[in-house]
C-alpha cells in the first residue's frame, strides 16, 4: 500500500475516536459543510491544516452531500527549507494544492506594533481573497478545540471580555464567503499523536520573529495559556472539556453585562432584573 493510504487509512481507522468521529461530528453538530459548498481549504504547513485537508479528502469521497474542495497554501514569504518541507509533506499526503505568494511577512517585520496579530488579519485577507478569486463560498481552517478554549480564557485574562472562536463565521468584508473550523471538536494532542505515528513532520509558525517567541507577548500568553490547562487538568481532568461546553451553555440570566457590536447592555438595568 502506498505511504499516503496508509495515512488516510490510519485517520479512519487508527484514529477513528478521537480524530475522524469528533471531525464529522462537528461538520454535521454546526452544519459546517453542505451541498454544493466550493470550500477553500487552507494549508499552512503545519500539522492541524494538513490533517484538516486529509479529512475533507475522506469527507469529499464518501459523503453523500456533494461539495468541491480546493486546497491552497499561501507563502507569506517562508525560507526555502521551509517551503521545502511544505511541498515534500503535500507530496507525501498525496494532496493537490496550489500554491500562491504573498509579502506577508516581510511586511509585519517593518510595520511595528503586534506582528502576530497583523500577521494573522493580513493572512485571513489573502486567503478570502484567492478564495473569492476561485469561486469559493467558504474556507477552511485548522484550528482546533485546544485553540478554542485557549481563545476562551486568553480573552477572560488578558482583554476582559468573554469571547470564543465560532466554528464558523461568515465574513463581514467578503460578501458571501463563510469561515468554517472543522477540527473544532478534535483535540490537538490527538493531531500530534497522529502525526508522530505516521512519522510525520511538519512545519511549525516559520516567521522571522519565531526565533524570538519567548520575548514575543502574543505567543508568550499562549505559551502561559496553555500551561494553566495543563495544571489544572491535574486537579480536574474534565476542565477543558467543561470550558468548551460552557459557551454553549451560558446561563443568560445570571450574566452581568453584554454588548453587542458598540451596543453595551446589563441585565441590572433591564426588566429582567
Amino acid at each position: 500500500m502506498e505511504r499516503y493510504k496508509e495515512i488516510e487509512r490510519s485517520i479512519i481507522k487508527t484514529f477513528r475516536k478521537p480524530i475522524w468521529n469528533n471531525f464529522v461530528g462537528a461538520v454535521q453538530e454546526y452544519s459546517l459543510i453542505n451541498e454544493g459548498d466550493v470550500i477553500a481549504v487552507c494549508i499552512s504547513g503545519g500539522k492541524d491544516s494538513m490533517i484538516l485537508a486529509k479529512c475533507i479528502e475522506q469527507l469529499a469521497r464518501h459523503s453523500s452531500v456533494e461539495f468541491t474542495a480546493k486546497y491552497i497554501v499561501m507563502d507569506p514569504g517562508y525560507a526555502p527549507e521551509n517551503l521545502a518541507l511544505i511541498k515534500e509533506n503535500l507530496k507525501t499526503l498525496n494532496i493537490d494544492a496550489e500554491i500562491f505568494n504573498s509579502n506577508i511577512f516581510d511586511v509585519t517585520f517593518t510595520a511595528g506594533g503586534s506582528p502576530c496579530y497583523l500577521c494573522a488579519r493580513m493572512r485571513r485577507g489573502c486567503l478570502y481573497s484567492k478564495a473569492k478569486e476561485l469561486g469559493c463560498n467558504k474556507i477552511a481552517l485548522g484550528h482546533h478545540f485546544d485553540d478554542m478554549i485557549e481563545t476562551l480564557l486568553m480573552s477572560m485574562m488578558y482583554s476582559a471580555e468573554i469571547k470564543t472562536m465560532m466554528p464558523k463565521l461568515k465574513s463581514t468584508n467578503f460578501e458571501g464567503l463563510e469561515l468554517i473550523r472543522p477540527l473544532y471538536k478534535v483535540k490537538e494532542q490527538d493531531i500530534i499523536r497522529w502525526a508522530n505515528y505516521n512519522s510525520l513532520t511538519f512545519l511549525q509558525c516559520a516567521c522571522k520573529f519565531t526565533k524570538d517567541s519567548e520575548h514575543h507577548e502574543d505567543l508568550s500568553k499562549r505559551k502561559e495559556i496553555k500551561q494553566l490547562i495543563k495544571d489544572l487538568k491535574k486537579v480536574n481532568p474534565d476542565v477543558d472539556k467543561n470550558l468548551f461546553k460552557s459557551i454553549h451553555n451560558v446561563n443568560l440570566s445570571t450574566i452581568v453585562g453584554w454588548r453587542e457590536g458598540d451596543n453595551k447592555e446589563s441585565h441590572l438595568f433591564t426588566e429582567n432584573y
